[in-house]
């Protein structure tokens, strides 16, 4: 029973430490930043496989 009341607790900290993680790289986002890497992307038709279904 310690076991498993162990590996939950360690589970929902992890959880919690993940939010909190992402919650601060996202403070450090910028979304004209990513808008410009973006944009120096090709435009080019997606090789063969990989198309979106329609």
């Amino acid at each position: 029973m310690n076991q498993l009341i162990a590996t939950a607790l360690a589970e929902k900290v992890s959880a919690l430490d993940t939010v909190a993680y992402l919650e601060e790289r996202a403070t450090r986002g910028s979304r004209d930043a990513f808008l410009e890497v973006l944009s120096r992307v090709p435009d080019v038709a997606p090789t063969a496989g990989d198309e979106l279904p329609e």
